[in-house]
């Protein structure tokens, strides 16, 4: 996921879920990244490929609750159990992210950090498990408030760094964009800084400039630095750019944040 909005701890480290090289905007499509696939290959048969169908539905939640099924009935019947607990920890970040009551959130987004949990014991050398970790964390860290939550900014950390040193690319950019986002959110006492984050997100821009939370992140963070005219056209990319085919639930929410961010007071004009 690319993910959502994660993303996150504290305030928000990551909403979550949870994805620009030039200081003034997102880069160009033309602009040099690093190759990498658009998204990852979904299962090719059985029940986790079942729910990977279900999972591309996503926007509807009914259909991300049925693909939560279909990935825990595949570890019944015996799946490979790594590529069905990392899905069913990405899943648990998308159900547990769009859902409403708090102590029901946290209940999912806890499913999601032991299925995540599962997939890193299974295998540490591949970053998905450790991705969804942290991105589960930092949801839960959001949902439980900013003074209950610093706590998680170790592991989340930690997590992240262990997605840097398998694959930094890994959902186009995204431990930078976690990272960023941490930094970003959390005091200054308690380790935040902006211009880590500043460095943290243009990193992730650069892995993928057409991941609508890399954008709405930095945009933020331009705002922190009072580099409002930064962050302007770093929100307008959002609107125009051409959306990712994998990405078009998250894509179309981070639009409509993006346009509610231009709302607010730093970007009127006197």
């Amino acid at each position: 996921m690319t993910t959502k909005k994660a993303f996150i701890i504290a305030a928000g480290l990551l909403v979550l879920s949870i994805s620009v090289p030039a200081v003034l905007a997102a880069p160009a499509d033309s602009a040099q990244v690093p190759a990498q696939p658009a998204t990852l290959a979904p299962a090719t048969n059985g029940l986790t490929a079942q729910g990977d169908a279900l999972y591309v539905e996503r926007a509807v939640l009914a259909k991300a609750k049925e693909a939560r099924a279909k990935y825990e009935a595949a570890l019944t019947a015996g799946e490979d159990a790594f590529e069905a607990s990392w899905r069913l920890a990405r899943v648990c970040y998308w159900i547990g992210d769009h859902t409403g009551a708090k102590d029901l959130k946290k209940t999912i987004l806890l499913q999601g950090v032991e299925h995540a949990k599962k997939a890193v014991e299974l295998n540490p050398k591949r970053p998905e498990g450790h991705f969804w970790l942290g991105v589960c964390y930092g949801v839960y860290g959001e949902a439980k408030g900013v003074l209950k939550s610093l706590a998680l900014v170790k592991p989340i950390k930690e997590a992240m760094r262990r997605v840097l040193a398998i694959d930094p690319a890994y959902d186009r950019g995204g431990a930078d964009r976690v990272l960023g986002r941490v930094y970003h959110e959390v005091p200054g006492f308690a380790g935040g800084s902006e211009k880590l984050s500043l460095e943290h997100l243009l990193k992730a821009v650069e892995y993928g400039p057409r991941v609508g939370l890399n954008l709405i992140y930095l945009a933020d963070t331009y705002i922190s630095l009072d580099r409002v005219d930064d962050a302007r056209k770093t929100l307008e990319t959002i609107l125009t750019m051409e959306p990712l085919p994998d990405l078009l639930p998250e894509t179309a929410e981070e639009r409509e944040q993006a346009r509610e961010r231009l709302e607010r007071k730093p970007f009127k004009k006197k």
